[in-house]
């Protein structure tokens, strides 16, 4: 253990050699050159991976958020929902439980829309309280006409206005102020199960960002849903909004208790298992795949010290017989290769920080330059390039470039300690 600690006692006369042998031209057995080049490669890798990991972060914290905003973070399902006599005792319990942001009923089944002119698209309609509607912020900021919900919820049984999704508009060519039909497979009359089919008014048209949301999803007030379904006074589910959504498991308990025997707790973690696991798969895999770029310009490093140690094979042998012992030719060759890679480090994390603060103005200036736009919003939905740094990430980069960069100059400074100084003068 403390041959190993000797290693790492720096005196100021070895830092001042390693840092002589970095300015010391090829020509007279210096590494500038490779130096510069291993520099330059660590700090660009560097750069990358914080940019590349703030950009997705980014991305999956604006899809996250606009899934999370549209939808309830718990669902409450199955024998209390449809307890007439104290389903209103159990929802006054769970808004009240601390955290819990808000907490409504919804409705809802799949059935087809038509246009005036009979084209039909499958949609999936929803019956929610208007109020709880106007509090969904990425839908009710995003309906066009900007009044459009004036009428919504307005009338017997809610009356006859829906919000439709912007994919569906698109898909059936529909504006506000449209008649549309709505067709429910589940119907029944005194002769059978048959569709059930009501006009009904586009009274605005809404953009989540979520384009399995906007071509799908059709709004009606609760109590409209109630009668076009035949379900009267019946609840699905009951959508519940917390302020920490990503601490869902945390609020758990709780709403079991809340909600009472025989209820069926669910989260968003669980409505999205597929989306949230594949985000955290590619985070994963990203972050492996973009190290190696960090390890392959250290590779350069592990070039250059070999190199230097060859040329300086005499400058050995001379301090070894003057009184160096190997753990400080071992310290000089080791200070020489990690001060390449602290510095390309700190430039790649000043530069990756830059871009990432700066992205929105270097995304603009690109724009003007080529004259065409980068990142169209009717496509993404999103009017800049996202990013968001996660100071973990950052120093997880930071710390792993510093460290393979000690790794890599490590074993050519640990050969250098074993040249024996008869051996490096035997042909100078």
């Amino acid at each position: 253990m403390g041959s190993l600690l000797s290693l790492f006692n720096f005196k100021g006369w070895e830092f001042d050699l390693a840092l002589k042998y970095l300015r010391t031209k090829r020509k007279d057995g210096g590494i500038a050159v490779i130096a510069i080049i291993s520099f330059t490669g660590i700090m660009l890798a560097v750069t990358a991976l914080i940019s590349v990991l703030s950009i997705m972060n980014g991305f999956r914290d604006e899809l996250m958020s606009r899934v999370l905003a549209f939808s309830g973070h718990a669902y409450v399902s199955g024998q209390p929902i449809n307890d007439f006599a104290h389903r209103d005792d159990m929802l006054k319990r769970i808004k009240a439980i601390p955290g819990v942001v808000d907490a409504n009923p919804y409705l809802d089944s799949p059935g087809l829309i038509q246009n005036s002119h009979g084209q039909t698209g499958l949609a999936y309609m929803r019956g929610v309280i208007p109020e709880a509607l106007k509090h969904t912020k990425l839908i009710s900021d995003s309906i066009r006409p900007a009044d459009g919900m004036a009428q919504f919820g307005v009338g017997d049984y809610g009356g006859d206005v829906i919000l439709v999704g912007s994919g569906v508009a698109n898909e059936l060519g529909l504006n506000a102020g449209d008649e549309v039909t709505l067709v429910s497979p589940g119907g029944s009359t005194a002769f059978g199960a048959t569709p059930r089919r009501k006009e009904y008014t586009v009274g605005g048209i809404f953009k989540s960002g979520v384009s399995d949301i906007d071509k799908a999803f059709i709004y009606m007030p609760i109590s409209q849903a109630q009668l076009f379904f035949d379900r009267e006074d019946e609840w699905d589910t009951v959508e519940i909004k917390v302020d920490k959504p990503y601490d869902i498991d945390l609020y758990r308990p709780a709403l079991t208790k809340a909600a009472g025997e025989g209820a069926y707790i669910s989260d968003w973690k669980e409505q999205n298992a597929s989306l949230w696991g594949a985000l955290k798969v590619e985070r994963t895999a990203m972050r492996f795949i973009l190290f190696f770029i960090v390890i392959i310009a250290t590779l350069n490093i592990i070039s250059g010290i070999v190199m230097l140690v060859k040329n300086k094979t005499r400058d050995v042998a001379i301090l070894r017989t003057m009184g160096a012992d190997r753990a400080a030719i071992s310290r000089i060759f080791f200070m020489t290769g990690t001060i390449i890679g602290a510095a390309g480090t700190a430039a790649g994390l000043l530069l990756g920080v830059l871009f990432c603060t700066f992205i929105g103005p270097i995304q603009h200036f690109l724009e003007w330059l080529l004259h065409t736009k980068l990142f169209p919003a009717d496509v993404y939905y999103l009017d800049a390039v996202p990013a968001k740094m996660e100071p973990s990430e950052v120093a997880f980069v930071v710390i792993a470039s510093l460290l393979a960069a000690c790794i890599s100059t490590f074993f050519p400074a640990l050969w250098a300690s074993k040249l024996e100084p008869v051996e490096a003068l035997r042909y100078e």
